[in-house]
């Protein structure tokens, strides 16, 4: 569910299914926001002011809003295929025609919105490459009105013909890199950066498809000094500011000049998802958003509308779309036995109560409702990966840039840096760090927390930040190119075991084909020891639990993200260790119809008030026979389906473990998409 794409692990053979014989509840929707969120100005052929929106969600998929500019009323328009077309990565609305043209992830397709026919709807152009691209990355348009798109995977650049609704493939335009961010400028020119191994530049015969490496490249994507920016002048040509200086893009060449022009509006800036100026609707009519919106979105109501006659009077519309669900990321308990957790795009931090169920709830009087929607909580606008509770606040890690923030429940909300603000945006502990993994806390009062890196880089990053007194330090590659993706203290040994994965940053390939375990001595700041405990095919170590007796389990799982950086595919395995003497007690594969590990497969072993551990897959959840690996099927529902001799984990499927959550009493807590949910263990 989480991306809407496929999991995928070796299936050798399968072991009987039996179905479950417990039920479990769904608890609500905790988060209807939006994400991908644009306004599209523009006008109707009759030469009026017509404002369009696009909005991404996961439960309904990606839907275009008309926005009624006296009133705020929006009409809603849902997309063709709500499962799969769920992102709205990249659109564009077209300066001679007003149509809007819209890419989806993680379907890779091209949609179209008239304004002038609302009753087509979105239509589904198709597939807009049939090879590996999952989403496009831009949009732009030749003056011969077709409509040019660069892709991920692949880097792919592919035209689109309005007339005929052909597609012609021009393939990749570079073999190492995935991301194509392409412009067109009105003089026949075509250019396109391409992102995020070694960012740099390439101009394109849009004739042929013909490229080439063009002007100055990024060769450390760590230093912040060194960028590239492709525009489109006033004039409407192309132009690229970087590090190394100023040109013009004359067809094949690059031109130095001394200044860029005033930047055309309504054109989106080739290598993100903004346009590069306000567009002027007929009438002088202008319109932002004045709610706290970017990519990652949220719920944005409000729109202002001003006139650049400054005589006229501005006003605000309030929208009135309805969101359907937003995919959880993660969740624990937190301060007073509370839930809390974050959505996926938008990154809203949400409060449930862990004891009731909503229906129960909704007939008592209480203070708060039973699932709330605490809002924004961080300036990564993805998704927390990880949390912590620590002296009654939560501390939250999120994509993208690793940023960790705090929330401190008995105080009231107002989202800022300052040090009054709650929530509070404590930045990020590193340069490096980027997919924050995991994140505990350790008995000196201090916040640890695993990340993978940024873009395009190997080896992650183990931090530390001291909340006392703001205190920070980073440590790069602990083990040489590998990531931490689990983390356990160890009270006994004072301690913190270190589970590793191969993940590298999106973008760049794994350098190893195995995960590993360290332990960091948080006294000395120091690596104790890493190693692989002599496993073979040792996937990532993705979970980690207290087992009793200084004992310790590690689930090894390899998921979908591991997966799509072209790692092999290998089975989930539980192991026992024992930590202290750096051994392994017992190991054991799970059964090959528990499926594969969940997502990323983080936070999937968890231990209950009386010590029994469980486990979860994509699929199933099971407890484990202490002292040993044998595990029992607890609950599940469907079987993995089997296609090609690979185990599939599909967004279609209504019981599919996306987020594993805490044991609260006899409750197991996880996530389907969108929908909290429980099941009572056995007892």
């Amino acid at each position: 569910m989480k991306l809407a794409c496929v999991l995928a692990i070796a299936l050798v053979a399968a072991s009987p299914f039996r179905a479950a014989s417990l039920a479990v509840r769904d608890l609500g929707i905790p988060v209807k926001g939006v994400s991908w969120v644009r306004l599209h100005p523009g006008q109707t052929a009759d030469g009026k002011a017509s404002l369009l929106a696009t909005m991404s969600q996961n439960n309904g998929g990606l839907f275009v809003i008309a926005i009624d500019l006296a009133t705020g009323h929006c009409r809603q328009f849902p997309v063709q295929h709500r499962d799969t077309s769920t992102f709205s990565t990249a659109a564009f609305r077209s300066l001679r025609t007003g149509i809007l043209y819209i890419g989806s992830a993680w379907d890779g397709h091209l949609h179209r919105f008239d304004a002038e026919h609302p009753e087509r709807g979105i239509e589904d152009l198709g597939k807009i490459d049939p090879n590996d691209a999952i989403f496009p990355t831009g949009l732009t348009e030749t003056p011969d009105g077709a409509i040019w798109m660069g892709t991920c995977n692949g880097a792919r650049l592919v035209k689109f013909d309005p007339a005929t609704n052909a597609f012609t493939r021009f393939g990749k335009m570079d073999e190492v890199d995935n991301y194509l961010y392409p412009l067109a400028g009105d003089d026949g020119s075509l250019a396109a950066i391409v992102k995020v191994l070694r960012p740099h530049l390439i101009v394109i015969d849009p004739a042929t498809g013909e490229h080439r490496e063009a002007g100055p490249a990024i060769i450390d994507t760590t230093d912040k000094s060194q960028f590239l920016k492709l525009v489109k002048g006033i004039d409407r040509r192309l132009y690229l500011d970087s590090h190394a200086g100023k040109f013009r893009v004359d067809g094949m060449n690059l031109t130095p000049v001394d200044e860029i022009p005033v930047l055309l509006a309504g054109i989106p800036i080739a290598g993100t998802h903004r346009y590069q100026a306000p567009l002027v609707m007929p009438g002088g009519w202008m319109v932002q958003f004045t709610d706290d919106n970017d990519v990652g979105g949220g719920t944005p109501r409000h729109v202002l509308v001003t006139n650049i006659n400054p005589l006229l009077p501005s006003r605000q519309l309030t929208l009135d779309w309805v969101g359907g669900g937003s995919n959880l990321h993660v969740f624990d308990v937190g301060p007073g036995g509370d839930l809390y957790g974050s959505s996926y795009m938008p990154n809203h931090l949400f409060r449930a109560r862990a004891e009731e169920m909503p229906s129960e709830a909704a007939a008592k009087p209480g203070p708060r409702p039973p699932l709330e929607d605490l809002g924004k909580h961080t300036f990564a606008m993805g998704e927390a990966y990880s949390l912590t509770t620590l002296d009654d606040k939560v501390y939250l890690a999120s994509y993208p840039e690793a940023r960790l923030s705090v929330y401190d429940p008995a105080k009231p909300r107002h989202f800022g840096t300052g040090p009054n603000d709650n929530p509070r945006d404590l930045g990020r502990l590193d340069p490096i760090g980027y997919r924050p993994n995991a994140l505990i806390h350790t008995p000196d009062g201090r916040i640890w927390m695993g990340s993978a890196p940024d873009y395009g880089l190997v080896g992650g990053t183990l931090a530390w930040f001291d909340p006392k007194n703001g205190e920070k330090k980073s440590h790069r590659g602990i083990v040489p190119e590998l990531s931490p993706a689990a983390l356990l203290y160890l009270p006994a040994q004072k301690q913190i075991l270190v589970g590793l994965s191969i993940e590298a940053g999106t973008g760049a390939k794994p350098k190893r084909q195995a995960g590993a375990f360290a332990l960091w001595d948080p006294g000395k700041d120091e690596l104790a020891w890493s190693g692989d405990l002599g496993l073979d095919d040792l996937a990532d170590v993705s979970s980690l639990a207290a087992a009793g007796n200084g004992l310790v389990y590690a689930l090894l799982g390899r998921g979908d993200h591991i997966l799509s950086q072209g790692a092999p595919a290998i089975a989930p395995r539980l192991v026992l260790i024992d930590p202290m003497q750096r051994r392994v007690v017992a190991s054991a594969w799970l059964p090959k119809d528990f499926g594969p590990v969940s997502w990323h497969g983080l936070f999937a072993l968890k231990t209950d008030a009386r010590g029994q551990a469980y486990g979860a897959t994509a699929y199933c959840i099971f407890r484990i026979k202490p002292g040993t690996c044998d595990v029992e099927r607890v609950w599940q529902e469907s079987q993995p389906h089997a296609h090609e001799g690979t185990v599939w984990l599909t967004a279609s499927d209504p019981n599919v473990i996306d987020v594993v959550g805490p044991i609260v009493g006899d409750q197991f807590y996880f996530a389907t998409g969108w929908r909290l949910r429980a099941l009572t263990l056995p007892q």
